[in-house]
């Protein structure tokens, strides 16, 4: 059994579910965090033990104070260990800047930033060294006008990972990973990527496992802190252009 483990929220579904697959290829034990998709979280729980790791489950409601206070010592209690802190859960709520509501706003808040940074402190006071890579989104790059509470969200947790990269060091290295077009939004299909990715200056999409792969980067290399890896084909660049 590998001595190294990973915590990875959100890990049942989507971006979250093929980072926790890598990593167990890399011979990663794996918690699997997750919070309604109990049936996901089950089935790949016995997909990683296949591949010969440990995958315990940890349901956690990031949104509830209680099971985000308790959710690393848990992940402690049942892996004996954390190494590494994959920050992947968050919401995505549709809502323009103008409609934006102030409980909109601090729901987003709590759980793309708020939540992320409580754990890596937690991860930080209770362990002797290790890697934290926080995901964010190819918009902290420009703007969302139709994801207003989201993407403010996003730019704050973008700002924390920085800050949290020279406060940790040098026993924590602490980076982010921002995706572009790579899945689709919750209920919207294919076509939504295919018509926005005349946009990206490579002219496709990516994949999951594009992202999975620049977790395992920072997760691995030991000289590298305090940096947002852009995973989107180029779009970053364009967003001071285009807004």
């Amino acid at each position: 059994m590998s001595e190294t483990t990973a915590l990875v929220t959100g890990a049942a579904r989507r971006i979250g579910r093929e980072i926790a697959f890598s990593l167990a290829e890399e011979g990663v034990n794996v918690v699997i965090h997750y919070r309604t998709s109990s049936e996901e979280a089950a089935e790949l729980h016995d997909k990683l033990r296949e591949v010969g790791v440990g995958a315990p489950l940890l349901q956690a409601d990031l949104k509830d104070a209680t099971d985000l206070n308790g959710l690393i010592p848990e992940a402690t209690k049942k892996a004996g260990k954390i190494d590494y802190l994959v920050n992947n859960a968050a919401v995505f709520p549709r809502g323009s800047l103008e409609e934006l509501e102030f409980a909109e706003l601090v729901d987003n808040i709590r759980i793309n930033s708020w939540a992320p940074f409580y754990l890596a402190r937690s991860f930080v006071k209770s362990h002797e060294g290790g890697k934290v890579v926080n995901i964010l989104d190819t918009r902290v790059a420009g703007y969302d006008w139709d994801h207003a509470g989201y993407y403010f969200s996003k730019v704050l947790l973008a700002r924390m990972t920085k800050m949290m990269a020279l406060k940790f060091a040098p026993e924590f290295a602490v980076n982010g990973v921002a995706p572009g077009l790579i899945t689709p939004p919750e209920g919207l299909d294919e076509e939504y990527l295919r018509n926005r990715t005349d946009r990206v200056p490579l002219k496709k999409r990516g994949r999951e496992e594009d992202v999975a792969r620049a977790v395992s980067y920072l997760l691995k290399t030991n000289f590298v802190t305090g940096q947002i890896l852009y995973i989107d084909g180029g779009r970053n660049l364009l967003h001071e252009l285009e807004g």
